[in-house]
């Protein structure tokens, strides 16, 4: 960006370039490769990881019909035919541990880094300053040990009474991330499924298509490797229709079971 060059502060590029220019004055600003990557992942972070959430929770909403219903009754219960509002979204008790349950079992980012700052002992295991540490998100969610036999099933019912109940105050469940540098978008994220789904279980009733194949694959983020395909129904009208999430997949992705 030249320094005479005006910037649209409509968007967050332009809010972000705006912000950045105050900061170069001060000799602290990022430069054009470093607001590159913040943009990048603004856009995985804040939209890439949300719209694999929805998609899984389609999926498994179509694959237990009983949720569904659950939800469906619930949604009408708390908005009826109204468009969804902050205080009716609290209130969707039975759409949150849905979420969280597809959250365990298809977390979006399956693992992450952390370096260790300073040497630390845990129990009988040294780190020294500088390791860097992989925390496999997935691993654990589905750690027999941690959830019981029933690790793998899809039982939204186990967050009824809370995450804290759930995991028995141990800390095992983590789609977001943990500590200083949990996701700050989580709540957002949250919100966002929850209009999303909301607004989807006014309008239709879904069910998979034959021509789903369960093929989770790992390529940045948690993807059906073959898409979506969901027919849906209208509620209204009781119109069947067939539609696709598809998603672009690069050759070396790898396939997870």
């Amino acid at each position: 960006m030249k320094d005479d060059e005006e910037v649209n502060k409509s968007d967050l590029l332009g809010i972000l370039l705006e912000s950045n220019s105050k900061e170069i004055i001060k000799e602290h600003g990022m430069s054009n490769r470093e607001i590159v990557e913040e943009c990048n992942t603004f856009y995985l972070a804040g939209q890439e990881t949300t719209a694999d959430l929805m998609v899984w929770t389609v999926v498994m909403l179509s694959r237990y019909p009983e949720w569904q219903t659950r939800a469906r009754e619930e949604v009408f219960q708390v908005f009826g035919n109204r468009k969804p509002d902050s205080d009716g979204l609290n209130r969707l008790k039975t759409v949150t541990i849905i979420l969280n349950e597809v959250l365990r079992l298809y977390p979006p980012v399956l693992f992450f880094n952390r370096r260790v700052q300073k040497d630390i002992k845990m129990q009988n295991l040294s780190l020294p300053a500088g390791v860097k540490v992989t925390l496999p998100i997935l691993l654990i969610h589905k750690d027999r040990e941690l959830w019981g036999d029933d690790a793998t099933e899809f039982k939204p019912e186990r967050f009824s009474e809370g995450i804290a109940k759930a995991t028995k105050g141990r800390l095992s469940y983590f789609p977001f991330g943990w500590g200083p540098r949990i996701c700050i978008g989580q709540n957002f994220s949250l919100m966002e499924a929850k209009i999303f789904l909301t607004l989807l279980l006014q309008r239709f009733t879904f069910e998979l298509s034959p021509a789903y194949a369960h093929a989770p694959v790992i390529f940045l983020t948690l993807k059906p490797m073959h898409g979506a395909q969901i027919i849906t129904i209208n509620c209204s009208f009781k119109c069947v229709q067939a539609f696709g999430i598809s998603t672009f997949i690069p050759s070396g992705a790898s396939k997870y079971k």
